[in-house]
């Protein structure tokens, strides 16, 4: 009983609700009891159950380590002892009749899942009838047992039966009762006395069969069952579940022709609803579950709805009365049936002006929802974030309206309530009732033909005139934004609708002004050729009004500005490249210079034009082979104003991450040209890292490795060898007093820098006194609890091993080859013990399942090049591994199948051992998961 008594004591604990540390214990406690291989865990539960002094959360333990038990560890129990444990179940569930509920579940599905695994119990459903089926107060312990059934088979993929058992045993479970368990069903529902409670059940267990597929529609119209969950509608305490059912129903019969005798009975039934929606208008739950009926069966019949409209149209009619509901979190149930059947009309020839109707009344009512509220400032953040996401969703139905009507309808017709709306005057209209159908129309946007002249002109031709309210110019300029495409059609609307943009940026409203930046970097993407003239003009506004601007909206600017010089011939391009990065440049070489420390605002100007440095060269891209004339000089220039900022404030993060990322684009732009001044750059790279220990440093030694690698400049390779010896020595420093996953970060740019040099410059790696240094810090980065870093880090390791060094493919091998074989050789020899220890802590922990492959590559390189090692190194790392995370027979399993791949020298088969380990890793894993 010690036990029990212990189970007792951690259960306590969890109904206490004590400290962490006090619970974490207690549950570490009882997954371990959860997780016992021996008989006294099943023992334990039952007499938790038998007896009557088990508090109610023991009693639940037990129940749902029952389950849990059947599920993972069945075999435990000896073949002639399954009976026994069967009527202990089922006596514990006529024990627990009256509940509590939770108990019965589990217990229920406990049954279930032995049910699956018991091929000599025969007929559980008809044994589960005679033991509560015939008696009023367990009716509902068989009801509960025949609804977790097939929710169970199908549900729980952890029950270790092969698909050949499975199919065999569902097949009897389910599939051979389905018939007698519709009468049992339709008896129980019409029993004299029957309460609410009961057919709630009913309800419940009817759905779980017809969701399993083991219940046919036609078979389910012939019972009473039919009308009974059509009347249970006016129930307001089984209308959810009479919902579910309906719904359910209808979905099964999407095989149209099998089912037409079945739609045929249920369509006039939904179609008898159709007056509940105006009875139950106030009542946005039940308008809610009429939404889900109308939506299923217009989903489900709407090819015939096209080709019988006179017998099927009343749905679409239900349907749209649901689109019209002002609950705004009902509407979107309807919107997947007008999409996909304006989807079916759009395959089809001709269509009834009823479907034309149907869509022209549903943009309509979109529309209307897209209205704001008259008073936005009762609306929480929250809300109003929630309604513009809704705004977006309300759009794509507009897009299926302009699929049906065609989108020049719809433009104009949008088009019509705008200037209807204006017609009021400015005392008679809201902004809302403006603003709506603009958005509509930005909405609509997509799916304009650039070639329009009808809709479109009219539309742009409207937007000068439009109120000066922030929220219509907001919507106005995104659909200026929307359109840009017609506009490089149509050239002649290009001026007055830069027109309208500029004066979006003289607002001052933060909304508007973002708006008008993506409008004007919109603009220039699409209609760069129109606007090489105009880039005087861009320049002198980024020198006035542009100062003005937030810098999320100055940085859209200057991406509109790199795509005008794109369109730009090279040495003009060039030439408008210089002019805007000297005006940030000249910034930075000031602040260099100042004397005194500067202010944060002053520093935050310059990282600002950093940020708008990057996008211009980002956007814009790179010349080409041919560096311009007006760019020679650039490159060397730009990096004599970066480096002594550097120098100076190169212990600010924010300027770290913005300048790198400025040479990383400028590296793109100027390509092989960069090369003049690479090896100063790797150097400030290497010095900078070694003084502050900041990330940022080391990934652009990185990129320029990748680019430059190859080349035999001595100036280059020495700043690559400086570098490389540097940082090595910095990050050991760094592990020598900091765990791995403090710096993730930093391990992850220096490995994938290290990837580089092995890839490009294996002298400099191999050679150097830092290989060792370097292997030993890379471990680090399997330590860390991030793919980035594990996959950086796994992809080193797999180079390293499989270099062609160790494996020649020619004779004799290249002249260093021996130089980099020894150099691998003594290092795998110090530190292959931690590499196994790393790769296998993390194959069986925190390693992503997609790097299982990219682990075996690099245990089958050290079977191969270090098999005796691998032997003698095994034993003792599966050792020091928990039993709770792998079982020691798991352990032994896998050092077995190692050491035959390795002593026959089939090196291919350590995969079939790494994929048994990870999956009695993973099986661990998911039972911790679910509390087992």
């Amino acid at each position: 009983m010690a036990d029990i008594q212990a189970l007792l004591s951690a259960l306590d604990v969890f109904s206490r609700a004590p400290d962490k540390a006090s619970l974490e214990s207690a549950n570490s406690w009882l997954q371990d009891f959860q997780r016992l291989t021996q008989p006294e865990a099943w023992a334990a539960c039952n007499v938790l159950l038998q007896s009557p002094d088990s508090p109610v959360p023991a009693k639940l333990f037990a129940a749902q380590t029952f389950r849990s038990k059947v599920t993972y560890d069945l075999h435990q129990v000896a073949p002639e002892n399954l009976s026994s444990l069967r009527d202990t179940i089922i006596a514990a569930l006529h024990k627990y009749h009256t509940g509590p509920r939770n108990v019965i579940i589990q217990l229920c599905l406990a049954l279930a899942g032995l049910a699956l695994q018991l091929p000599s119990w025969e007929n559980p459903v008809q044994h589960m009838m005679q033991s509560f089926g015939t008696n009023a107060d367990t009716v509902p312990i068989f009801l509960q047992f025949l609804t977790t059934l097939p929710e169970e088979l199908t549900g729980n993929a952890k029950i270790p039966v092969t698909d050949d058992e499975y199919r065999e045993r569902a097949t009897a479970l389910m599939t051979d009762n389905a018939k007698k368990l519709l009468e049992l069903l339709s008896m129980y529902y019409g029993a004299t006395g029957v309460t609410p409670t009961l057919r709630l059940q009913i309800f419940q267990c009817l759905r779980s069969w017809l969701v399993a597929g083991e219940i046919t529609a036609y078979d389910f119209v012939q019972t009473p069952l039919f009308l009974g969950v059509f009347e249970s509608l006016a129930a307001d305490d089984l209308f959810e579940s009479a919902v579910d059912v309906i719904c359910e129903v209808i979905h099964e019969t999407q095989e149209l022709e099998d089912n037409m005798n079945v739609i045929e009975a249920i369509v006039p039934r939904l179609i008898e609803l159709k007056p509940d929606l105006t009875k139950y208008h106030d009542d946005p739950d039940r308008i809610r579950g009429y939404a889900r009926i109308f939506t299923e069966a217009g989903e489900t019949y709407r090819l015939l709805i096209l080709e019988h409209p006179d017998t099927f149209f009343p749905l679409v009619e239900a349907i749209g009365v649901c689109s019209a509901y002002p609950d705004l979190d009902i509407v979107p149930v309807t919107f997947p049936f007008w999409m996909r059947l304006a989807q079916n009309i759009g395959k089809r020839q001709s269509i009834s002006p009823l479907f034309l109707d149907a869509y022209r009344s549903l943009m309509g009512v979109v529309i209307n929802h897209l209205h704001f509220p008259s008073d936005t400032a009762t609306m929480s953040d929250q809300e109003t974030d929630a309604f513009r996401s809704f705004r977006h969703v309300m759009g794509d139905t507009l897009k299926d309206c302009c699929f049906v009507l065609r989108p020049e309808t719809c433009l104009l017709a949008t088009y019509q309530m705008i200037t209807t709306a204006l017609a009021r005057g400015p005392e008679g209209v809201s902004w809302q009732a403006i603003e709506a159908p603009l958005f509509a129309l930005r909405s609509m946007g997509a799916e304009v033909d650039p070639n329009d002249n009808v809709a479109v002109p009219q539309i742009m031709d409207l937007i000068p005139s439009l109120p000066d309210h922030p929220k219509v110019q907001y919507a106005a300029l995104l659909i200026i934004a929307r359109y840009t495409e017609w506009i490089a059609v149509h050239p002649n609307y290009l001026t007055p609708q830069l027109q309208y943009v500029s004066a979006g940026f003289e607002t001052g409203d933060p909304e508007v002004c973002a708006a008008a930046g993506q409008a004007l970097k919109y603009i220039c993407q699409d209609c760069k050729s129109l606007l090489i003239d105009f880039l005087p003009t861009l320049h002198t506004f980024l020198g006035t009004t542009g100062t003005k601007l937030l810098q999320e909206d100055r940085k859209q600017v200057y991406e509109a500005i790199a795509h005008v010089i794109s369109a730009m011939k090279p040495n003009a391009a060039a030439e408008s490249l210089k002019t805007f990065s000297l005006d940030i440049l000249a910034q930075v070489h000031s602040l260099s210079l100042k004397t005194t420390p500067p202010t944060k605002e002053e520093m935050e100007v310059v990282i600002n034009g950093l940020e708008n440095l990057e996008i211009l060269l980002k956007f814009y891209g790179r010349f080409g082979e041919d560096i311009p004339p007006a760019c020679e000089k650039t490159c060397l220039q730009a990096w004599e104003v970066l480096d002594p900022f550097l120098v100076k404030f190169g212990n600010n993060l924010d300027v770290v991450d913005i300048v790198t990322q400025v040479l990383r684009r400028g590296l793109d732009l100027f390509g092989d040209s960069a090369l003049s001044v690479a090896p100063a750059v790797v150097a400030r790279m290497s010095f900078s890292f070694e003084s502050t220990g900041l990330a940022s440093y080391l990934w652009v030694p990185g990129k320029i490795i990748s680019r430059f690698g190859n080349d035999e400049d001595p100036q280059l390779r020495g700043s690559f060898k400086e570098f490389y010896e540097r940082s090595t020595q910095k990050v050991v420093s760094f592990l020598q007093t900091k765990a791995p996953r403090e710096i993730p970060d930093v391990l992850e740019d220096y490995i994938q820098t290290l990837t580089q040099l092995v890839d490009l410059a294996p002298d400099i790696f191999f050679e150097s006194s830092s290989f060792p240094l370097a292997f030993r810090a890379a471990l680090g980065g399997l330590q860390v609890v991030h793919s980035d870093v594990i996959f950086v880090s796994l992809r080193l390791f797999q180079a390293i091993l499989t270099h062609e060094c160790l494996e020649p493919r020619t004779t004799p091998p290249p002249p260093k080859f021996p130089i980099y074989l020894a150099a691998i050789k003594h290092t795998i020899e110090k530190e292959g013990f931690s590499l196994l220890g790393c790769l296998l802590t993390g194959l069986i922990g925190d390693f992503p399942e997609e790097f299982t492959t990219d682990v075996v590559t690099v245990f089958r390189a050290l079977c191969k090049g270090w098999p005796t090692q691998m032997i003698a190194w095994l034993p003792p790392i599966l050792e020091q591994i928990p039993a709770t995370t792998i079982s020691p027979s798991d352990k032994q399993k896998f050092l077995e199948e190692v050491q035959v791949a390795v002593n026959t020298f089939q090196f291919e088969k350590v995969r079939y051992g790494i994929l048994l380990l990870t999956r009695a890793a993973r099986k661990t894993r998911e039972r911790r998961r679910n509390g087992v």
